[in-house]
């Protein structure tokens, strides 16, 4: 199942409202774009912050290391979880924010204030995601672990791609048209550009040549899964896996 992505979507509200309203330091703005994030990843989570910076005002560059974007999320055939959505209401499903987290912590998540970030903007998300992206997420279901029906999903046999590439649609519409978005497969972002503590924007491998990125970095690749390398956590405990496209 899809879990909601509050964090990688809060994060792009912030770096977009701060591009949209000057906030970000003179120091900083002398060194990048100032109006330019730079998202890590073309899942679900990393086409949502890249579509929340276009609607907060700002310019997005997205890259991804895989030839196409998509990721795990694509893969993924329960649904998409929120709690006090619009569905549950219209359905009279009962839920709260506090009972999705209680279930959350209860499923073993060990930081609670990220839990409590990711159930409390749960429901809003996927509000997001059905009036901005005109998804049909009609359908609900108690899975296990859950105290209430709030895996949302249309009638599409496989939610997780539906979702995801409408997101993907919506971003290469604005790369089409506008210079508000640019995607870039093929691309293997490999270090984070610093000025002191301030991360200022990174350096990604396309075709065996370096290019620089600035601007603030929103990191939404997600976990070990799809990393391949020989000195992989997947090469070091579940080399069985290596030849597996996804986890």
């Amino acid at each position: 199942w899809l879990k909601p992505f509050p964090v990688s979507i809060f994060a792009s509200v912030l770096c977009a409202r701060a591009l949209s309203d000057g906030s970000l330091s003179d120091e900083m703005a002398m060194i990048y774009p100032a109006n330019q994030a730079v998202v890590v990843g073309g899942g679900l989570a990393g086409m949502s912050a890249a579509n929340q910076v276009i609607e907060c005002g700002g310019k997005v560059l997205l890259v991804d290391k895989s030839s196409f974007c998509g990721g795990n999320s694509t893969k993924a055939t329960s649904g998409i979880n929120g709690a006090a959505t619009k569905t549950q209401k219209s359905k009279g499903v009962e839920d709260s924010v506090e009972l999705f987290t209680s279930d959350t912590l209860k499923g073993g998540a060990k930081r609670p204030e990220l839990a409590k970030v990711l159930c409390g903007n749960s429901g809003a998300d996927v509000d997001w995601l059905v009036e901005k992206f005109d998804l049909d997420l009609s359908l609900l279901a108690r899975l296990g672990g859950h105290s209430a029906p709030r895996t949302h999903r249309g009638k599409e046999r496989f939610p997780g791609m539906t979702i995801t590439y409408a997101l993907i649609q919506m971003l290469e519409k604005v790369a089409e048209k506008t210079d508000r978005a640019r995607i870039v497969t093929k691309a293997r972002a490999h270090t984070l550009l610093t000025n002191g503590a301030t991360c200022i924007g990174l350096v990604y491998e396309k075709g065996g040549v370096d290019e620089k990125a600035y601007g603030p970095v929103i990191l939404a690749s997600g976990g070990f899964g799809a990393d391949f390398t020989q000195n992989s956590l997947l090469a070091q405990y579940r080399p069985d896996l290596m030849h597996l496209p996804t986890t």
